[in-house]
């Protein structure tokens, strides 16, 4: 018995030690990256190296941070896996339910029994592209269309945005605007939700446009082609 409480209580401490070292290099990386929020801080089990999840993306870096590898990817040499690549997918994903969908533009195709939500600036030439060419070929789901203006890419797409959201029939106006290039003559005088959608597309690490999110909450960046976005959906429909 004696035995076992020793091997318990160093457990314990190990514990603790870890959480204490993963804590120090949190506060590390905030101080040296304060206008970035750390999410999360795993030690993996390479040599000392540790993950750090933040502003989006996986940064590698010791317990001291005494180097950072940022945009790098993490291979385990044995089964060849990307590591790094399952930790983001993992850690990117949302709580699709949590979503003020309210805020997006909804478009219902077919019985509308799937749902992705996409955030989307007026002015990206991959957001039309995505409408376009790969979401007019999916039927029988429901699209949130998040409108996110990047300004310091596109100027105007605020404007427009205000405009297609002030719309008397939104859903109407938004087609339009995608497979004609024609903006609805409102005035853009309503309430219109960017700042809100901003915020949250902070929070959530949406940092381009088009970025899809899936029932599941998987993240999907960019005018994929629509059987990967097929896919997705059924891999969600199966959880």
């Amino acid at each position: 018995m004696k035995f076992k409480h020793v091997v318990l209580a160093t457990l314990i401490m190990l514990s603790q030690v870890a959480c204490a070292d993963e804590n120090s290099l949190k506060e590390r990386m905030e101080a040296a990256y304060p206008k970035f929020k750390v999410e999360s801080v795993t030690k993996t089990p390479y040599e000392g190296l540790y993950e750090v999840f933040m502003g989006g993306q996986i940064i590698y870096t010791n317990e001291k941070l005494t180097f950072i590898i940022a945009e790098g990817r993490l291979v385990d040499p044995k089964t060849k896996k990307d590591i790094t690549g399952e930790r983001l997918e993992k850690l990117a994903r949302i709580d699709f339910d949590k979503l003020p969908l309210d805020k997006a533009i909804k478009v219902v195709k077919g019985n509308g029994s799937r749902k992705i939500a996409v955030f989307s600036d007026v002015d990206c030439p991959f957001c039309k592209r995505l409408e376009q060419d790969e979401l007019s070929q999916i039927s029988n789901v429901t699209i949130y269309t998040f409108l996110y203006p990047l300004a310091q890419l596109h100027p105007n797409a605020a404007t427009k945005s205000k405009l297609i959201w002030c719309a008397d029939d939104r859903v109407g106006a938004w087609n339009d605007w995608v497979f004609n290039n024609q903006l609805p003559k409102s005035t853009g005088a309503c309430k219109v939700p960017l700042e809100e959608v901003g915020a949250l597309a902070r929070k959530i690490g949406v940092a381009s446009t088009p970025t899809l999110f899936f029932a599941d909450g998987k993240r999907m960046m960019g005018a994929q082609p629509h059987k990967a976005i097929e896919a997705a959906m059924k891999a969600a429909a199966s959880q």
